[in-house]
């Protein structure tokens, strides 16, 4: 019989149980979690319902991108002097929500971290199609995407190379490594499990599939040793991108000599915020999916509270970004900084900047409370208030430090068209279309680290087993192969 593990009775006192209360098995974690991609009946109602509003959305965006490309950048409302607008604010945001995935993924693995491994793969693939959707953006902001490989450092003809010292062209290297680093990352960590779903799949044209993906994996003790080898070389890599790919997306902004733009708090202001947004993102998903699948006991209140307390330490971080701001403004004496703030709080778009405060800085407080962080409906609603805020945030930096600037003769009001608000609203579309797409065709939820983590959790005790044969399934070791270290065990005999 399963071993019974309710919330807190872990014998060694170290909380583990409380990220996988109930009563389970290797083999029943195996199949709840595997069961959501090999049973297409797991799927209900909200998940045709949100998928079909996510494929509208996608036609939008590809309606304002054709028109796009058969009109020209002159249908957006950018103008002189607002020359970035909802192209880079987008793109900055949507490159900050990919943050999430990388943190949980390398840097709490790093950490060993056990309450990453039931959030870990959602974020991972929220990562990459965030990066995706980002990368739409400064594409089409040239106005000839077709000529993107001019900005690739290849030898030619022409002589033509790229402009080295720009921060735009860092952008391309730095996002191109990151979504690079990212999906080797999430695909080596599926390798474990698509070889449980390939020994699970009953249809011969799944199994092909899986076996494929799979690479021949058998869950040997060689397997093993060389994928965690990989994978903690991968997590390595990926750790320094965190930081460095929102800096350099700063650096777009702080090398410049733009008021409001020329400050040195910039990297480490967007890389908390880019967390910050990160999070919250995560939150607004794992909600709902988190109900509509039953997964109460995998990903539970302790991950909830968790990721709400790094949203409150990235919030502060971010808030405090805000008072430094308006202190280096007014302190430093310079007349066109403290122009820029002054125009920032009382300006045309003073409602942006307040709204901006009220987003990120007051709202957010309420996460000090447990009472906030344990409610999910508050949790959801202050989530969607973050993304909004974090989005406002990149508006103010952008469209308001540029519509006025230093000549009077040259200020001017930016007023987004229809075409922008279909490119971003379609970018959404995109995003939830994909999440929703491998909700369906992967596992959301690590198998082999959540039968790890079972493992722990029950040999932490005193001599208490799991059912004896709960079967060998996707990299599963057979009763009496070494054991390597850290890797889960398939049975455990008793």
């Amino acid at each position: 019989m399963a071993v019974s593990n309710h919330h807190g009775s872990s014998p060694a006192g170290d909380g583990l149980s409380e990220l996988l209360p109930g009563e389970h098995s290797y083999r029943s974690l195996g199949e709840r979690i595997g069961s959501i991609v090999l049973n297409q009946n797991k799927h209900r109602w909200p998940w045709y319902v949100v998928f079909f509003i996510a494929f509208a959305l996608l036609q939008v965006m590809m309606l304002s991108i054709t028109w796009l490309l058969w009109r020209g950048v002159g249908i957006w409302g950018i103008n002189i002097p607002v020359a970035w607008g909802f192209d880079i604010i987008n793109f900055v945001w949507w490159i900050g929500i990919g943050h999430a995935g990388t943190l949980i993924s390398a840097i709490l693995l790093l950490l060993r971290q056990q309450w990453r491994n039931s959030i870990n793969r959602f974020a991972e693939a929220m990562t990459l199609f965030a990066v995706a959707c980002a990368g739409l953006f400064p594409l089409l902001h040239t106005g000839r995407p077709w000529l993107a490989y001019w900005m690739l450092p290849y030898p030619n003809v022409l002589a033509m190379w790229p402009q080295f010292r720009s921060p735009l062209l860092w952008d391309v290297f730095a996002v191109s490594t990151y979504a690079t680093v990212s999906a080797l990352f999430w695909f080596v960590g599926l390798i474990p499990d698509l070889g449980s779903l390939r020994d699970r799949a009953r249809s011969p044209i799944l199994k092909g599939i899986f076996g494929v993906l799979a690479m021949g994996w058998r869950g040997s003790a060689q397997h093993w040793a060389r994928y965690e080898t990989a994978y903690l070389t991968l997590a390595g890599l990926s750790t320094p991108l965190v930081l460095s790919v929102h800096t350099i997306v700063s650096f777009d902004f702080a090398v410049s000599i733009v008021p409001g733009w020329h400050t040195t708090i910039f990297p480490p202001y967007f890389v908390a915020g880019a967390v910050y947004a990160g999070f919250a993102m995560v939150l607004t998903l794992a909600i709902p999916v988190r109900k509509w699948y039953g997964l109460e006991d995998l990903i539970t209140m302790k991950h909830m509270d968790w990721m709400a307390k790094i949203m409150l330490a990235t919030g502060l971080v971010v808030f405090y970004g805000y008072i430094c701001e308006a202190f280096y403004a007014f302190y430093s004496g310079n007349k066109f900084e403290i122009y820029m703030m002054t125009n920032r709080m009382f300006g045309p778009y003073a409602w942006s900047y307040w709204a901006l405060i009220f987003c990120n800085g007051v709202v957010p407080q309420f996460l000090w409370f447990p009472q906030v962080r344990y409610n999910l409906f508050w949790l959801f609603v202050i989530s969607q208030v973050v993304s909004v805020g974090m989005w406002l945030e990149r508006f103010v930096i952008i469209v308001v430090s540029l519509h006025r600037d230093y000549l009077p003769a040259n200020w001017g009001m930016y007023y987004p068209t229809i075409w922008d608000w279909g490119l971003y609203l379609g970018t959404i579309g995109q995003f939830t279309f994909l999440m929703f797409g491998f909700i369906r065709v992967l596992p959301m939820i690590n198998i082999f680290e959540m039968k790890d983590l079972w493992h722990r959790i029950i040999h932490r005790g005193h001599g208490r087993v799991a059912h004896a044969g709960d079967g060998r399934h996707g990299g599963a070791m057979a009763p009496g192969t070494v054991q390597p270290l850290g890797s889960p065990a398939a049975d455990v005999e008793g």
